[in-house]
Protein backbone atom coordinates (compact mmCIF):
# COMPACT_ATOMS: atom_id res chain seq x y z
CA UNK A 1 0.00 0.00 0.00
CA UNK A 2 1.58 3.33 -1.25
CA UNK A 3 1.23 6.05 1.71
CA UNK A 4 1.90 9.71 0.35
CA UNK A 5 1.83 12.11 3.36
CA UNK A 6 1.33 16.06 2.88
CA UNK A 7 1.79 17.86 5.81
CA UNK A 8 2.43 21.38 5.61
CA UNK A 9 0.84 24.34 8.11
CA UNK A 10 -2.62 23.26 9.28
CA UNK A 11 -5.56 25.46 8.53
CA UNK A 12 -6.92 27.12 11.97
CA UNK A 13 -10.63 28.39 10.13
CA UNK A 14 -13.23 26.76 7.90
CA UNK A 15 -16.39 24.13 8.77
CA UNK A 16 -14.46 21.26 9.13
CA UNK A 17 -11.38 22.55 11.36
CA UNK A 18 -10.64 19.86 14.09
CA UNK A 19 -12.04 16.93 11.91
CA UNK A 20 -10.45 14.08 9.86
CA UNK A 21 -12.03 12.28 6.71
CA UNK A 22 -11.26 9.26 4.66
CA UNK A 23 -12.67 9.89 1.20
CA UNK A 24 -12.82 6.50 -0.99
CA UNK A 25 -12.95 7.56 -5.10
CA UNK A 26 -10.69 10.47 -4.14
CA UNK A 27 -8.81 10.40 -7.26
CA UNK A 28 -11.35 12.26 -9.81
CA UNK A 29 -14.99 13.32 -9.95
CA UNK A 30 -16.70 13.84 -6.98
CA UNK A 31 -14.29 12.17 -4.58
CA UNK A 32 -11.60 14.41 -5.91
CA UNK A 33 -13.48 17.46 -5.42
CA UNK A 34 -14.69 16.60 -1.97
CA UNK A 35 -11.19 16.13 -1.07
CA UNK A 36 -10.29 19.21 -1.89
CA UNK A 37 -12.70 21.07 -0.30
CA UNK A 38 -12.60 19.40 3.02
CA UNK A 39 -9.12 19.90 2.93
CA UNK A 40 -9.69 23.68 2.14
CA UNK A 41 -12.67 23.76 5.23
CA UNK A 42 -10.20 22.66 7.57
CA UNK A 43 -10.34 18.87 7.73
CA UNK A 44 -7.21 15.99 7.48
CA UNK A 45 -8.39 14.03 4.62
CA UNK A 46 -7.26 10.44 3.87
CA UNK A 47 -7.24 10.59 0.22
CA UNK A 48 -8.22 6.69 -1.45
CA UNK A 49 -8.16 5.19 -4.51
CA UNK A 50 -6.86 2.41 -6.06
CA UNK A 51 -5.39 5.03 -9.11
CA UNK A 52 -1.66 5.72 -6.99
CA UNK A 53 -0.89 8.13 -9.27
CA UNK A 54 -4.41 10.45 -9.21
CA UNK A 55 -3.77 10.18 -5.06
CA UNK A 56 -0.46 11.08 -5.39
CA UNK A 57 -1.85 14.17 -7.38
CA UNK A 58 -4.75 15.15 -5.12
CA UNK A 59 -2.68 15.01 -2.09
CA UNK A 60 -0.30 17.52 -3.75
CA UNK A 61 -3.20 19.45 -4.58
CA UNK A 62 -3.91 19.42 -1.07
CA UNK A 63 -0.37 20.57 0.14
CA UNK A 64 -0.19 23.39 -2.51
CA UNK A 65 -2.94 24.94 -0.66
CA UNK A 66 -1.95 24.98 2.64
CA UNK A 67 -4.15 21.69 3.85
CA UNK A 68 -3.09 18.26 5.25
CA UNK A 69 -3.20 14.90 3.85
CA UNK A 70 -2.90 11.45 3.79
CA UNK A 71 -2.94 9.44 0.26
CA UNK A 72 -3.77 5.74 0.34
CA UNK A 73 -3.93 3.41 -2.78
CA UNK A 74 -7.42 0.86 -1.78
CA UNK A 75 -9.50 -1.59 -3.90
CA UNK A 76 -12.93 -1.27 -1.93
CA UNK A 77 -13.90 -4.36 -3.45
CA UNK A 78 -11.24 -6.02 -0.76
CA UNK A 79 -11.91 -6.11 2.75
CA UNK A 80 -8.43 -6.46 3.85
CA UNK A 81 -7.39 -3.59 1.75
CA UNK A 82 -10.03 -1.11 3.25
CA UNK A 83 -9.47 -2.16 6.77
CA UNK A 84 -6.33 -1.24 6.12
CA UNK A 85 -6.89 1.80 4.31
CA UNK A 86 -9.29 2.97 7.27
CA UNK A 87 -6.29 1.89 9.92
CA UNK A 88 -3.32 3.44 8.56
CA UNK A 89 -6.27 7.05 8.05
CA UNK A 90 -6.66 6.34 12.03
CA UNK A 91 -3.10 5.74 12.94
CA UNK A 92 -1.84 9.02 10.80
CA UNK A 93 -4.52 11.45 12.57
CA UNK A 94 -5.13 10.12 15.75
CA UNK A 95 -8.99 9.75 14.81
CA UNK A 96 -11.71 9.68 11.85
CA UNK A 97 -14.69 11.84 12.32
CA UNK A 98 -16.24 11.57 8.33
CA UNK A 99 -16.32 8.54 6.30
CA UNK A 100 -17.79 9.19 2.63
CA UNK A 101 -18.00 5.77 0.70
CA UNK A 102 -18.00 7.45 -2.73
CA UNK A 103 -16.23 4.83 -4.82
CA UNK A 104 -18.04 3.80 -7.62
CA UNK A 105 -18.41 2.39 -11.51
CA UNK A 106 -20.76 2.61 -13.97
CA UNK A 107 -19.80 0.17 -16.93
CA UNK A 108 -20.94 0.82 -20.51
CA UNK A 109 -21.78 -3.10 -20.77
CA UNK A 110 -24.28 -2.62 -18.15
CA UNK A 111 -27.91 -2.84 -19.82
CA UNK A 112 -31.19 -4.50 -19.23
CA UNK A 113 -31.87 -7.85 -17.74
CA UNK A 114 -31.27 -9.52 -20.57
CA UNK A 115 -28.47 -8.12 -21.91
CA UNK A 116 -26.11 -7.55 -18.71
CA UNK A 117 -23.76 -10.54 -18.47
CA UNK A 118 -22.91 -11.66 -14.80
CA UNK A 119 -19.63 -10.42 -14.42
CA UNK A 120 -20.32 -7.22 -15.16
CA UNK A 121 -23.52 -7.60 -12.28
CA UNK A 122 -20.92 -9.22 -9.95
CA UNK A 123 -18.42 -6.33 -10.76
CA UNK A 124 -20.64 -3.57 -10.11
CA UNK A 125 -21.90 -5.25 -6.69
CA UNK A 126 -18.56 -5.57 -5.20
CA UNK A 127 -17.63 -2.08 -5.65
CA UNK A 128 -20.55 0.07 -5.78
CA UNK A 129 -22.07 -2.12 -2.91
CA UNK A 130 -19.79 -4.34 -1.01
CA UNK A 131 -17.50 -1.70 -1.13
CA UNK A 132 -19.96 0.71 0.76
CA UNK A 133 -20.26 -1.82 3.22
CA UNK A 134 -16.71 -3.09 3.79
CA UNK A 135 -16.36 1.02 4.23
CA UNK A 136 -19.11 1.04 6.44
CA UNK A 137 -17.97 -2.75 8.58
CA UNK A 138 -14.37 -0.57 9.08
CA UNK A 139 -14.85 3.03 9.27
CA UNK A 140 -18.14 2.71 11.30
CA UNK A 141 -15.92 1.39 14.75
CA UNK A 142 -13.07 4.16 14.19
CA UNK A 143 -16.49 6.80 14.47
CA UNK A 144 -17.17 5.20 17.31
CA UNK A 145 -13.82 5.49 18.96
CA UNK A 146 -13.47 9.19 18.13
CA UNK A 147 -17.35 9.52 20.10
CA UNK A 148 -19.08 9.72 16.65
CA UNK A 149 -19.56 11.38 13.30
CA UNK A 150 -20.74 11.39 9.83
CA UNK A 151 -20.85 8.17 7.29
CA UNK A 152 -21.94 9.62 3.75
CA UNK A 153 -22.38 7.08 1.31
CA UNK A 154 -22.66 7.50 -2.37
CA UNK A 155 -26.03 6.33 -3.81
CA UNK A 156 -27.46 8.07 -6.80
CA UNK A 157 -30.96 9.51 -8.01
CA UNK A 158 -31.70 6.03 -10.01
CA UNK A 159 -32.40 4.33 -6.48
CA UNK A 160 -35.21 7.19 -6.27
CA UNK A 161 -36.29 6.84 -9.96
CA UNK A 162 -35.77 4.45 -12.57
CA UNK A 163 -32.88 5.33 -15.20
CA UNK A 164 -33.90 6.25 -18.62
CA UNK A 165 -31.22 4.52 -20.09
CA UNK A 166 -30.90 0.93 -19.34
CA UNK A 167 -28.06 0.59 -16.41
CA UNK A 168 -29.48 -2.10 -14.55
CA UNK A 169 -26.51 -3.41 -12.04
CA UNK A 170 -25.69 0.18 -11.61
CA UNK A 171 -29.30 0.83 -10.68
CA UNK A 172 -29.96 -1.85 -8.42
CA UNK A 173 -26.32 -1.18 -6.40
CA UNK A 174 -27.31 2.20 -5.52
CA UNK A 175 -30.55 1.27 -4.30
CA UNK A 176 -29.26 -1.13 -2.10
CA UNK A 177 -26.83 1.64 -0.72
CA UNK A 178 -29.50 3.53 0.03
CA UNK A 179 -31.29 0.90 1.47
CA UNK A 180 -28.54 0.11 3.42
CA UNK A 181 -27.81 3.59 4.66
CA UNK A 182 -31.17 3.98 5.83
CA UNK A 183 -30.88 1.18 8.35
CA UNK A 184 -27.36 1.81 9.46
CA UNK A 185 -28.98 5.51 10.43
CA UNK A 186 -31.31 4.18 12.67
CA UNK A 187 -28.86 1.57 14.01
CA UNK A 188 -26.16 3.48 15.18
CA UNK A 189 -28.17 6.81 15.99
CA UNK A 190 -27.88 6.88 19.62
CA UNK A 191 -24.19 6.47 19.48
CA UNK A 192 -24.03 10.09 18.00
CA UNK A 193 -23.33 8.41 14.40
CA UNK A 194 -25.01 10.01 11.55
CA UNK A 195 -25.09 8.10 8.42
CA UNK A 196 -26.79 9.46 4.92
CA UNK A 197 -27.15 8.70 1.36
CA UNK A 198 -25.80 11.60 -1.44
CA UNK A 199 -28.07 10.80 -4.65
CA UNK A 200 -26.60 13.08 -7.00
CA UNK A 201 -28.15 13.28 -10.34
CA UNK A 202 -26.41 13.66 -13.62
CA UNK A 203 -22.94 14.82 -13.31
CA UNK A 204 -20.36 16.09 -15.96
CA UNK A 205 -17.54 13.86 -14.85
CA UNK A 206 -16.05 11.66 -16.80
CA UNK A 207 -17.85 8.63 -15.19
CA UNK A 208 -20.65 9.54 -16.66
CA UNK A 209 -19.85 10.70 -20.25
CA UNK A 210 -18.13 7.66 -20.64
CA UNK A 211 -21.44 6.25 -20.12
CA UNK A 212 -23.68 8.52 -22.04
CA UNK A 213 -20.90 8.59 -25.04
CA UNK A 214 -23.36 9.73 -27.54
CA UNK A 215 -25.27 13.01 -28.10
CA UNK A 216 -28.70 11.10 -28.12
CA UNK A 217 -28.02 9.34 -24.82
CA UNK A 218 -27.11 12.56 -23.39
CA UNK A 219 -30.08 14.78 -24.31
CA UNK A 220 -32.34 11.54 -23.34
CA UNK A 221 -30.84 11.85 -19.67
CA UNK A 222 -31.21 15.59 -19.52
CA UNK A 223 -34.81 15.68 -20.62
CA UNK A 224 -35.81 14.87 -17.62
CA UNK A 225 -33.95 17.30 -15.53
CA UNK A 226 -35.84 20.47 -15.16
CA UNK A 227 -32.52 22.59 -14.46
CA UNK A 228 -31.89 21.19 -18.28
CA UNK A 229 -28.14 20.87 -17.27
CA UNK A 230 -25.49 18.42 -16.16
CA UNK A 231 -24.93 18.72 -12.45
CA UNK A 232 -21.03 19.47 -11.51
CA UNK A 233 -19.01 17.07 -9.40
CA UNK A 234 -17.94 20.63 -6.98
CA UNK A 235 -21.88 20.88 -6.23
CA UNK A 236 -21.98 17.46 -5.07
CA UNK A 237 -19.12 18.15 -2.82
CA UNK A 238 -20.64 21.25 -1.67
CA UNK A 239 -23.57 18.93 -0.32
CA UNK A 240 -21.31 16.29 1.19
CA UNK A 241 -19.25 19.31 3.20
CA UNK A 242 -23.00 20.23 5.05
CA UNK A 243 -23.16 16.13 5.41
CA UNK A 244 -19.83 16.25 7.24
CA UNK A 245 -20.11 19.53 9.13
CA UNK A 246 -21.84 19.83 12.44
CA UNK A 247 -24.26 21.86 10.32
CA UNK A 248 -26.01 18.81 9.82
CA UNK A 249 -26.70 17.45 13.35
CA UNK A 250 -30.17 16.54 13.16
CA UNK A 251 -29.96 15.11 9.62
CA UNK A 252 -29.50 10.99 9.75
CA UNK A 253 -30.85 8.60 7.30
CA UNK A 254 -31.53 10.66 4.39
CA UNK A 255 -31.40 10.45 0.48
CA UNK A 256 -30.19 13.83 0.10
CA UNK A 257 -31.12 14.65 -3.48
CA UNK A 258 -28.74 16.78 -5.39
CA UNK A 259 -30.13 16.61 -9.22
CA UNK A 260 -31.31 19.83 -10.75
CA UNK A 261 -34.84 18.95 -9.27
CA UNK A 262 -34.76 15.19 -11.46
CA UNK A 263 -36.41 13.32 -8.77
CA UNK A 264 -39.25 16.20 -7.72
CA UNK A 265 -40.68 16.22 -11.34
CA UNK A 266 -41.20 12.57 -11.02
CA UNK A 267 -41.42 10.96 -8.23
CA UNK A 268 -45.28 11.58 -6.43
CA UNK A 269 -45.99 11.47 -2.84
CA UNK A 270 -47.42 8.24 -1.16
Amino acid sequence: MQVCDAQPMETTTGRLVGKAAFITGAAAGIGRETALLFAEQGAKVAVVDRDGDGVTDVVAEIAAAGGHSVGLTADVAVEASVAAAISDAEEAFGHLNVVFNNAGIMLAEDGDAQSTEEAVWDLTMDINLKGVWFGCRHGIPALRRAGGGSVINTASFVALVGSATPQLAYTASKGGVLAMTRELAVLHAREHIRVNALCPGPLRTELLMSYLDTEAKQHRRLVHVPMGRFGEAAEIASAALFLASDESSYVTGTDFAVDGGLTAAYVTPE
